[in-house]
């Protein structure tokens, strides 16, 4: 089963363009933020046209053109920038209904919905709590030496 990477990019997207405000760039392109993902432009920009209607980045078009932060990124957390790329939970029950002849089958959805819901919240709570200034300040904290 492939995970969906999705607030991964969404995330390191944030992230970089935090770190190029702080070193003074006001805008990236999709291409500089694709070169730091190692992806295409088309998927940057498809998840950062996500984070703009969450109101996460602005964009400026034509001459200079590219993206920034819309706040803070000690405002910006990965809650939201969850919501806005993937508001989906992160277990899923079966595709189809199991036999309800079987004394599993017909308890199996409703023990599990309980446990993910949990679970779900869980996740939320951590994610509500750590900021995009939090992911930077780590990820520059926790760089390889040698390099």
């Amino acid at each position: 089963m492939a995970a969906n990477s999705r607030l991964t990019i969404a995330t390191h997207a944030l992230v970089w363009l935090a770190l190029a405000q702080r070193r003074g760039q006001e805008l990236l392109t999709s291409e500089q933020v694709a070169a730091s993902v190692n992806t295409n432009p088309v998927i940057i920009r498809r998840s950062l046209g996500d984070l703009r209607r969450a109101g996460l980045v602005d964009v400026r078009r034509g001459a200079g053109a590219g993206w920034s932060l819309a706040r803070e990124p000690e405002g910006i957390t990965l809650l939201e920038v969850y919501d806005a790329v993937d508001a989906q939970p992160p277990f899923g029950l079966h595709h189809t209904e199991p036999n309800l002849e079987c004394p599993v089958g017909r308890g199996i959805r409703p023990a599990l919905s309980g446990a993910y819901g949990r679970v779900e919240q869980a996740i939320r709570r951590e994610l509500a709590d750590t900021s995009i200034a939090d992911v930077l300040r780590e990820t520059l904290t926790n760089q390889p030496t040698g390099r």
